[in-house]
């Protein structure tokens, strides 16, 4: 029997609901926030309880919110954290699950924007790890170089040649590490933290939440 996640996957209103978040953010000049974004964020964040020792349970629960947390975008980016809570609400009462796995989900969702989010449970702060961590290149969607150049968001994520997320056993707690490289003859450094600054702080909070540490790297150099 496919799980929860792999259902929702194949789910048409999801899937309609998706696809419509990710076009609105594309015409006011978002990157990439469809199912190759949303994916990486599901699995990741499944990933990072699983390396961490938490049941299958629980990271399928991160498989969920991970799919469905930007699916607020559909209304607008503003507060879509939010919308995005409540649509899924309806869609996990239609399919049945759980109210007390609803509620886990819909928490996560609602509070992984980093403006007014908090790693409020265990799922919330694996999906905001992975969700903060998932920059790279193919997630640009400007038409040309002259519009990359000209947007933060998109030079930034141009110029990331690999982004690669791990939890590492060290000797008193775990470390989730990041590590990028950055093209730096693209874009400076300064750059990546003008736009991610408070997103790494939200992961160190989130990485906090789980027991453990967090580290960034970029380009083999220890930034926090």
């Amino acid at each position: 029997m496919p799980s929860v996640y792999e259902t929702l996957k194949k789910d048409t209103q999801v899937r309609a609901y998706i696809e419509a978040g990710n076009a609105a953010l594309k015409a006011i000049g978002y990157t990439e926030h469809s199912f190759p974004h949303v994916v990486k964020t599901a699995e990741t964040a499944a990933a990072i309880l699983q390396n961490l020792g938490y049941s299958e349970e629980t990271a399928e629960l991160a498989r969920i919110a991970g799919l469905m947390h930007d699916i607020g975008n559909m209304y607008n980016r503003t507060m879509h954290a939010l919308t995005g809570a409540e649509i899924t609400r309806s869609i996990l009462e239609r399919i049945q699950l759980p109210y007390e796995d609803i509620a886990i989900v819909c928490s996560a969702i609602g509070n992984h924007d980093e403006e007014t989010g908090y790693p409020v449970n265990t799922v919330c702060a694996a999906m905001i790890l992975a969700d903060k961590s998932d920059v790279r290149r193919s997630r640009v969607q400007a038409n040309d170089m002259d519009e990359i150049l000209s947007d933060i968001h998109d030079r930034v994520n141009y110029a990331v040649q690999r982004a690669d997320i791990s939890v590492e056993q060290a000797e008193l707690i775990p470390v989730i590490k990041l590590c990028l490289d950055i093209e730096t003859s693209f874009t400076p450094v300064m750059d990546y933290f003008e736009i991610f600054l408070s997103r790494m702080l939200m992961c160190r909070r989130a990485a906090s939440y789980l027991g453990a540490d967090f580290e960034l790297l970029i380009n083999n150099m220890k930034i926090m």
